[in-house]
C-alpha cells in the first residue's frame, strides 16, 4: 500500500483514527544542543488543521511533557505523552506521571551529577528528572566509552538503558515504552498511524502491527522519518519512509486535503 492508497483508506474512518509522532528526527530536526531543538514549522503548520479530522492526535517522545508543551504549546487538543509514557497530558490538560517513577527521581538527580563529573569533556548530560540521557553528538569518538559507562551505571542501580540516535538514556525499571502506550491507546480505535525516526519507535510499529494482526478491521500505517543513523533499521520495520521533518510537513498537509 501506497501511501496514497493508506490515506484514502484512513478516510473512510477517520473519526476512529488516531495519529502519533515521536517528536526528535520526526516532528523536529535533530540538533547538537537537545535543549535548543524547535519542531519544523511546516510540521506545526500541518498538524494543526488535522486535528479537527481525526479522533485524536498524540506526541509520544522521550522529551518531558512540559518540554513538549513548551514546544507545541499553540496546538489545541493535541495528547502529550513524555518519557516513553512515564508522563502524560491530555489536551493540555494537567502532567500526569507514573507513580512507580516518582522515587526514581533522587537516584536519577545524583546520575547527572555523577556523569557532569566523570565522563570526559564533549558528553552532553541531559537530566529529565525522570531519566537522564548521555549524548556524545559533538564528539563522536567518545561513544563507546559514554556507552560503557552508561550501561555500568544501569547495572550499579538497576536501571533500563534504552539506546537512539548517539545518545544512551538510562530510566527507571518502570514497564513503560512507547509501544505500550500505543497499544493501550488504540485498543478501540478503527485505524492509527505512527511516525517516527528511532530505534525506540519499532516497538510503536511493533504494537500496530499486532493490533492489525489481532483484528483484521483495524488500519495500522507506520512511517519512518529518514536519517544516517538508525534510518535504515527503522525504515526497513517501516510500511512508508518520508525523507525528513520538512518533508513530514508537506506529506501531512497533502493528507490533509484527503481526509476532507
Amino acid at each position: 500500500m501506497n501511501a496514497d492508497e493508506a490515506w484514502r483508506a484512513t478516510a473512510g474512518r477517520a473519526s476512529g483514527t488516531i495519529l502519533f509522532f515521536d517528536f526528535d528526527g520526526t516532528l523536529a530536526p535533530v540538533g547538537d544542543d537537545p535543549t535548543a531543538v524547535q519542531p519544523a514549522p511546516k510540521v506545526l503548520a500541518a498538524i494543526e488543521p488535522l486535528a479537527p479530522l481525526v479522533r485524536r492526535i498524540a506526541i509520544v517522545s522521550a522529551r518531558p511533557v512540559e518540554f513538549l508543551r513548551d514546544r507545541l504549546g499553540g496546538l489545541a487538543g493535541v495528547d502529550l505523552y513524555g518519557l516513553y509514557g512515564l508522563e502524560h497530558s491530555h489536551s493540555g490538560g494537567e502532567t500526569v506521571t507514573e507513580p512507580a517513577a516518582l522515587p526514581w527521581v533522587p537516584t536519577m538527580a545524583d546520575l547527572a551529577d555523577l556523569a557532569r563529573t566523570e565522563l570526559p569533556l564533549g558528553t552532553l548530560v541531559e537530566f529529565k528528572r525522570l531519566s537522564v540521557a548521555l549524548h556524545w553528538r559533538t564528539a563522536p569518538q567518545l561513544g563507546e566509552a559514554v556507552q560503557e559507562w552508561g550501561r555500568a551505571q544501569a547495572d550499579r542501580l538497576g536501571l533500563r538503558v534504552q539506546g537512539g540516535r548517539m545518545v544512551l538514556e538510562l530510566k527507571p525499571p518502570v514497564d513503560r515504552d512507547k509501544g505500550m502506550v500505543i497499544g493501550e491507546v488504540i485498543r478501540d480505535a478503527g485505524a492509527a498511524w505512527y511516525f517516527g525516526d528511532d530505534v525506540s519507535d519499532i516497538k510503536a510499529f511493533t504494537a500496530l502491527r499486532a493490533r492489525a494482526a489481532a483484528d483484521p478491521d483495524f488500519l495500522g500505517v507506520c512511517v519512518a522519518v529518514a536519517n544516517p543513523e538508525t534510518g535504515q533499521e527503522v525504515a526497513d520495520a517501516a510500511d512508508l519512509t518520508i525523507d525528513s521533518p520538512a518533508a513530514l510537513g508537506d506529506f501531512l498537509a497533502r493528507a490533509a486535503q484527503q481526509l476532507r
